[in-house]
């Protein structure tokens, strides 16, 4: 099962108040119905490939409006197979369109009457509709998260996004082909979604494997610091050997002060010991205490007294 189905399934299970029901039966019915028009009146074509979604229809129609249906299902002949639930409703279509804000005196409306969503809860119950209707979200086991429900109607576009922007989900709009794409981006804002339309058990799997990679990631950039950190250290240390070998061949050493000459020593002593490791040495033999930046300036003075001589290889050649 995808998550897509999970969140789906899970929203369809969700109780709520009759004015929630028809907030939500509104998304439904817009995004996936057709009209049509005969001699009997208006008749409407519901369409899904969710079985929970197509149970949760039915379910709303019913108790809401005790409607006569048919309901047929459709294998499709591709290579998923997919199911079509084809529900239709019979009677009573003026009634439930007026009823769901989606037919008035001038005729069908690309999106429901701003009464219908006016509460927060039937705002947050349309949403669930809209997504359980079409929408879809990416499975948190990827890395490229996204959230989309999908119309063939900008105004109705535009509509859904605001209504995501009054619960801070930054929702964007995109024209892909003939439709219009609703849809987020952010992990936060995805969960955040997921909260608002009641789909809580999802949204603790999501949060739970999103931790579980991003602590796995910052690992992994724990890692990669160490061994940065590693090869600086290793680098520097080389540099600090070729200034001491190099004040050495010079004769200079021993006119160094004892500090620095103690400092010196060390790092050959110990070539590849980290700053802080030399600190801790440099106090157990001399007994006086010296931080990491004490003992840093003072392989950079001896880096300043090495540039003042020429290379090794200048002082071998004079010898």
């Amino acid at each position: 099962m995808s998550f897509t189905t999970e969140v789906k399934s899970e929203i369809a299970q969700n109780e709520l108040k009759p004015c929630c029901q028809k907030a939500e039966l509104s998304a439904l019915v817009q995004l996936c119905s057709s009209l049509t028009i005969n001699a009997q009146g208006m008749s409407l074509m519901i369409k899904t490939e969710n079985a929970a979604t197509a149970k949760r229809i039915l379910k709303l129609l019913k108790e809401n409006y005790a409607v006569e249906t048919d309901l047929s299902v459709i294998k499709k002949m591709n290579l998923k197979k997919n199911n079509i639930y084809r529900l239709q409703v019979l009677n009573k279509t003026t009634e439930i369109l007026n009823d769901l804000g989606l037919f008035t005196d001038h005729g069908l409306q690309n999106h429901p009457t701003r009464k219908l969503v006016q509460k927060e809860c039937c705002a947050r119950a349309y949403l669930a509709g809209a997504f359980m209707a079409m929408g879809s979200v990416n499975s948190p086991q990827k890395t490229n998260y996204h959230l989309e429900i999908v119309t063939n109607d900008e105004a109705h576009a535009l509509f859904i996004q605001k209504l995501m922007h009054k619960f801070d989900l930054p929702a964007k709009v995109i024209a892909r082909r003939t439709a219009f794409v609703v849809y987020l981006k952010a992990a936060d804002k995805i969960a955040d979604f997921l909260r608002c339309a009641g789909a809580y058990e999802a949204l603790m799997k999501f949060e739970d494997i999103r931790i579980h990679r991003d602590f796995r990631n910052n690992l992994t950039r724990l890692d990669n610091c160490e061994v940065a950190n590693e090869m600086k250290s290793q680098a520097a240390a080389k540099k600090q050997l070729e200034d001491i070998a190099r004040i050495e061949k010079a004769g200079r050493l021993r006119f160094l002060d004892e500090k620095l000459k103690a400092v010196a020593q060390l790092r050959v002593q110990f070539p590849e010991a980290s700053l802080n490791e030399l600190s801790a040495e440099y106090e157990k033999q001399t007994g006086v205490a010296m931080s990491k930046s004490g003992m840093k300036h003072r392989f950079g003075k001896l880096h300043e007294i090495a540039e003042q001589l020429p290379p090794v290889s200048e002082i071998q050649d004079e010898a």
